[in-house]
């Protein structure tokens, strides 16, 4: 008698960027741990080349930091991966803290951050500042993350809706960043994983070119191939204006069917 096939999943990373049509350069960075199931991304700011400085000390020291752990921890539990992950977060902010204020040319400098870490049939996703991820799912886009921003703040508070939103001045002030302060803190959730979701990552300069329902339309367009609907992405967003720097990091969850074979975390 033959035994029964247990259900297993793939994890397809692919990741673009690009400084869009304004910008002399790029702020954003991004950083992929395949083995670990972990994916980074963060949208610098700050003066000069400072704010590609704070993006880039942000995803270095995670990709590192929390993708050798991750490596090493083999089947720790969600709460030891949360923990993890904030101590590594709080160390990256402190040396990024740091940096601003020990090099006069880096003072000010901070970062967004969005990651995220596959764990079985889940995700855990932390976020600090305005990059954004979403889940796409059954045809249907959803905006996983909150924004800390001052217009996010407005909408809540019922002083504007989510369609005046859209034409405000005050899209790039963020409540919430890593570098500014010796602490911050990772907003930090976790979700289900199905077979089929993809996973998108991306910076403000992505969600503020393209709405949800474009996002959704460019992902329909390219069903079956993740690496040619990432970069579309991209392009979407510069054929809409590419006012800023451009991220994406996109993740589809593949079923797979092997004798014995358990749900954890990917298999390549």
């Amino acid at each position: 008698m033959d035994r029964p096939r247990a259900l297993a999943m793939t994890l397809e990373f692919h990741s673009a960027t690009d400084r869009g049509r304004i910008r002399s350069n790029n702020e954003d960075s991004i950083a992929v741990v395949e083995p670990a199931g972990l994916m980074v991304l963060a949208d610098g700011m700050g003066g000069y080349n400072a704010g590609e400085v704070a993006s880039g000390m942000a995803t270095a020291f995670i990709e590192q930091e929390l993708g050798r752990w991750l490596q090493e921890a083999g089947d720790a539990d969600d709460q030891a991966v949360s923990n993890a992950m904030d101590v590594c977060v709080d160390n990256a902010n402190r040396s990024i803290f740091n940096a601003a204020h020990a090099n006069a040319q880096y003072a000010g400098m901070g970062t967004t951050l969005v990651l995220g870490v596959f764990r079985g049939s889940r995700l855990l996703l932390g976020h600090i500042g305005d990059s954004r991820g979403y889940r796409w799912r059954d045809g249907q886009i959803q905006q996983l993350t909150r924004d800390h921003s001052l217009l996010q703040e407005q909408i809540d508070a019922g002083l504007i809706s989510p369609e005046q939103a859209a034409y405000s001045h005050q899209k790039n002030l963020v409540t919430r960043a890593m570098g500014v302060e010796d602490v911050v803190l990772l907003e930090l959730h976790s979700h289900a994983v199905h077979p089929g979701d993809w996973y998108l990552l991306c910076s403000d300069g992505l969600s503020d070119m393209l709405d949800d329902a474009r996002i959704a339309e460019v992902l329909r367009s390219s069903p079956d191939d993740v690496g040619k609907a990432a970069q579309a992405l991209v392009d979407a967003a510069n054929q809409a204006g590419g006012r800023d720097n451009i991220a994406v990091i996109l993740v589809a969850v593949r079923a797979c069917a092997s004798p014995g074979q358990p749900w954890w975390p990917f298999r390549r």
